[in-house]
């Protein structure tokens, strides 16, 4: 084989992988998790039943603060919710849910959602109504175990 054919087999499988990296990270960017609730949990708009959903980040490049909630099966879309950045002091290698509690009669408020190893997470937003109680209920932070990474959205 001649320079010119070794370089351009060289040059395609470079590019080649190049190429394939973001594919690879497309699982970080849309910080798909999979979260199991036990009782009824409040989101904005919206009462989620107990059981298991998957949190996503809209894929929209120009707005990060969009959760998108499925059923676990993906055949459910139930609900779009907007949020805002919310830092915390910390990265952990695990999920960290913050909620508001409630009177008995009431869901407990998902009020942020942090992806594993992330500083930024998501502020919930409620009508300001509702924000106005939740900001006076107690806050408690969840941490969920990392049992199985589970990313791919099948």
């Amino acid at each position: 084989m001649d320079f010119t054919k070794v370089f351009s087999i060289l040059t395609t499988l470079a590019l080649a992988a190049f190429l394939l990296i973001p594919a690879a990270k497309a699982d970080n960017w849309n910080e798909m998790t999979r979260l199991t609730f036990s009782a009824p949990v409040q989101v904005p708009g919206h009462v989620l039943p107990a059981g298991t959903y998957w949190f996503k980040l809209a894929n929209l490049q120009s707005n990060r603060n969009v959760v998108e909630i499925f059923s676990l099966n993906w055949s459910q879309h139930y609900d779009t919710v907007i949020t805002v950045p919310e830092y915390r002091r910390t990265h952990l290698g695990r999920t960290e849910l913050k909620f508001a509690e409630r009177r008995h009669d009431q869901p407990e408020a998902l009020v942020a959602w942090f992806y594993p190893g992330r500083m930024t997470g998501h502020e919930f937003l409620y009508p300001q109504q509702v924000e106005k109680k939740l900001n006076r209920d107690h806050k408690q932070k969840v941490f969920v175990p990392v049992l199985k990474s589970r990313n791919s959205g099948s």
